[in-house]
């Protein structure tokens, strides 16, 4: 008998011997079917506005400043994303400098101003982003007390 994980506790085929809840087949009369027996489990969250989990008291909440956040704060201004590339032998690393175009959660797209090639680049190879100005910044926590006020994590 072969063993696996089976959340569900579905049998292969009906009457499959050794298996949990298996009929065996005695042959001559009516085989009585049984229907599998299963756990429920919820498939998706359930729908609604469930509010966001809350941290404990006295903590910060769980980070909302995103980099995509920052980067469509600072839409228009210059940068050179440094961006690294694993096992690409023509170039593992490569500066990319332009001005910010969009920004999404996987994903900077920036334009070079002198020859206006747009450059889409996944935020799994960017290291880190260089600005030639001062970076907008809003701190998505609201007017609350200031940082110094909470326990480091």
């Amino acid at each position: 008998m072969s063993q696996y994980y089976n959340p569900q506790g579905f049998q292969p085929y009906p009457g499959a011997a050794g298996q949990p809840g298996a009929q065996p087949f005695t042959g001559g009369g009516q085989q009585r079917a049984m229907p599998p027996q299963q756990q429920a489990f919820p498939q998706f969250p359930p729908a609604g506005g469930g509010a966001a989990p809350t941290p404990p008291s006295g903590m910060l909440p769980l980070e909302q400043s995103y980099i995509e956040n920052i980067l469509r704060l600072n839409k228009g201004k210059l940068v050179t994303v440094f961006a690294t590339f694993e096992g690409n032998s023509q170039w593992n690393a490569k500066e990319f400098k332009g001005i910010i175009e969009a920004a999404g959660r996987d994903h900077v797209i920036l334009s070079d101003p002198q020859t206006g090639v747009r450059y889409l680049i996944p935020m799994v190879a960017v290291d880190y982003i260089v600005f030639s100005e001062e970076i907008e910044y809003e701190y998505p926590f609201g007017a609350g007390p200031s940082m110094a006020t909470y326990p480091p994590r």
